[in-house]
């Protein structure tokens, strides 16, 4: 597993880590021993990054994450939260109070004195704007509450406006096979900038792992069902905005492309190849429903891939996604 530095937090991760979402049931039921073994194995496998929010599961993930900890001291497991979607999304909710409310639950959650990374969940745009977030934000490090900060954004414009703050640590964005743009904009600023690159939904909420066909189905409380349209939050946190049909087909070229430069290896390890190689990327943050799913994602942080590889890429997302995505993410 290659690790990596995490921006201005100074820390060093794993390029590949785990995203827990799914283990607050956001993506249908997982019981919490098969949660506990999913974080058993991302760790075993070389994971030392988890990736959660206060809003997962109402508290669950974190929860959950808490009881590993204590179950295994000294694990030396970097614990990224979120926080900020608990209350209507307005500029004037982002304060010094909420923060220290929102903080001290998650810290409760996950047993801990001080939360080593807390991102702003997808704030307003406007947000980036108001010094007053970024001095209360300063406060709780002052503080002890948290040890740095970051922001997960929705569109590149944040990403650039979040990587001009100077105590910035980190920011947290879509990026994937399906998602380029941030490969031309964000990457190279938060490179020049020394600020970590946290990347999500590198597989497209599943689709780049082309197990997905047009009649496949999903849970009713799984998001890729609630919010295909973005009826629940943007829609580009779901399949990364991509049409659920034209991602099924895309994805059905990223499968042959990947066999033909790793036969042995999955269409979903490749896919997190592929993010992990960006230069910027300072670790990629896929979920894991079983242990099985977890070490495998941990396998791709080993990968090397060839240049025609990314050539092949470009090109689909060119032909096949770039009109609808590109000028919206």
């Amino acid at each position: 597993m290659q690790t990596r530095v995490l921006g201005r937090t100074g820390r060093t991760v794993s390029v590949i880590g785990l995203g827990t979402w799914q283990l607050g049931a956001d993506w249908g039921q997982v019981d919490e021993a098969d949660a506990l073994a999913v974080l058993d194995a991302a760790h075993d496998a070389g994971v030392t990054v988890f990736d959660t929010a206060d809003v997962y599961g109402d508290g669950r993930s974190e929860s959950l994450i808490g009881r590993w900890l204590r179950e295994h001291p000294g694990a030396g497991v970097t614990v990224a939260t979120k926080m900020g979607r608990r209350v209507p999304q307005l500029v004037e909710h982002y304060t010094l109070e909420n923060f220290r409310a929102w903080t001290d639950r998650s810290r409760a959650n996950l047993g801990v004195d001080t939360l080593d990374l807390v991102q702003l969940h997808c704030p307003p745009t406007a947000l980036y704007a108001d010094d007053r977030v970024f001095d209360a934000l300063d406060t709780l490090v002052d503080e002890g509450a948290i040890a740095a900060y970051g922001v997960s954004v929705e569109q590149v414009d944040e990403a650039l406006a979040a990587i001009a703050r100077p105590n910035v640590a980190s920011v947290q964005i879509i990026l994937n096979a399906f998602r380029l743009k941030p490969l031309d904009e964000v990457l190279p600023a938060a490179q020049a900038a020394g600020v970590g690159i946290i990347a999500r939904v590198p597989l497209a909420s599943g689709l780049l792992s082309g197990r997905y066909t047009l009649e496949t189905s999903f849970a009713e409380n799984d998001h890729r069902t609630f919010n295909r349209h973005g009826e629940a939050f943007d829609v580009g946190e779901t399949f990364s905005g991509v049409d659920y049909a034209t991602g099924v087909r895309a994805a059905g070229e990223f499968a042959q492309l990947a066999k033909q430069v790793l036969p042995d290896a999955t269409p979903a390890q490749v896919a997190l190849a592929w993010v992990a190689a960006q230069p910027g990327v300072s670790t990629v943050i896929p979920g894991a429903r079983n242990p099985e799913q977890a070490r495998a994602n941990a396998a791709a942080g080993s990968f090397d891939l060839p240049e025609s590889f990314f050539a092949g890429v470009r090109e689909l997302y060119d032909r096949e996604l770039r009109a609808a995505i590109h000028p919206r993410w």
